[in-house]
């Protein structure tokens, strides 16, 4: 008999059902005033490593965010490694928001903007800037040509996803609600400490200390590795009232009414979210011929794992 239990995959695995450390990375970008606007990462690894003609990251994300918009328009981005310091995540946590324009997410920025080398080289054309406080920092630019992704469209004011006639399969747009882009990495900034401990030969004092997240988040909570513990990290607390929930839901489909308790159940879910959580709690309301729903629904509906329950 197995010693293991069968969990069951639901979107956003890595997330919701399974324990998987990953780096901590803040991505800057060009918003489309100029500026450099930043968000914060994991889902960013290695992707060519060598017998090619340049090397690359490989980034998955939201198609709709700031992030991938601006990779979409310009194709330019930082990838920042920051050390390992309360503090530090505190802010991270704080910029990775959904659906918070870039001037609300950087007006209160802690950290410091400062050129690369790609700016230095080039002076006549524009990058996003490099964050002063990382360790190490890599300037990458987005292989549009790959998948023939040049003209790949930009969302419309008010959309949360893409509605395809078809998707890519690993790089630009590749589903409704996904983006893979592989970045060719340009530069390789490192500060002088570490940068000599490569050269030199590193030491286990010499390794930067860097946060770990695992994935695993829950409703309160953003979860980190800080040497021997976890350290919770409390989210950002925006609930949007149960009015807002009503009109949008009777935007959608006035057919499916929504209890007072059914809408508090969704006043935690960010706003360029909440369309498609009403839309999905709909689905299931006509699938099993509900019309009133209520905190008893809802339960059943945000549970995701009600099935392996009801076996």
């Amino acid at each position: 008999m197995s010693s293991f239990k069968d969990l069951r995959i639901v979107d956003n695995f890595y997330q919701t059902s399974l324990f998987f450390p990953m780096p901590v990375v803040l991505i800057s970008t060009l918003a489309s005033d100029g500026s450099t606007t930043c968000g914060p990462y994991s889902l960013v690894q290695p992707f060519y490593i060598a017998g090619k003609d340049y090397y690359a990251m490989l980034l998955s994300c939201r198609n709709s965010s700031n992030t991938a918009q601006n990779l979409i328009r310009t194709g330019k981005c930082v990838l920042n490694f920051l050390p390992d310091d309360r503090k530090t995540f505190k802010e991270i946590v704080r910029l990775g928001w959904p659906g918070d324009k870039p001037a609300e997410k950087m007006k209160d920025f802690k950290f410091t903007l400062e050129k690369g080398l790609m700016a230095q080289e080039h002076p006549d054309e524009e990058f996003p800037q490099v964050i002063r406080e990382s360790f190490q920092a890599m300037e990458c630019t987005w292989m549009s040509n790959l998948e023939h992704c040049e003209d790949t469209p930009l969302l419309k004011e008010g959309e949360d996803h893409y509605v395809l006639d078809q998707y890519h399969d690993f790089n630009g747009i590749t589903s409704p609600y996904g983006a893979h882009f592989v970045l060719r990495v340009d530069k390789i900034l490192m500060k002088e400490k570490y940068h000599d401990a490569i050269i030199n030969g590193v030491r286990r004092r010499d390794f930067p200390p860097c946060p770990v997240d695992y994935g695993y988040r829950d409703s309160k909570y953003f979860w980190y590795h800080k040497h021997r513990r976890m350290i919770p990290e409390l989210l950002p607390v925006r609930k949007t009232t149960i009015q807002s929930v009503r009109y949008a839901a009777d935007r959608i489909d006035p057919s499916i009414t929504f209890t007072d308790a059914a809408c508090e159940r969704l006043t935690n879910v960010p706003r360029i979210f909440l369309p498609t959580a009403i839309k999905g709690c709909i689905k299931w309301a006509k699938e099993n011929n509900v019309t009133v729903l209520d905190e008893a629904e809802m339960i059943i509906i945000n549970d995701k794992r009600s099935k392996e329950k009801n076996k």
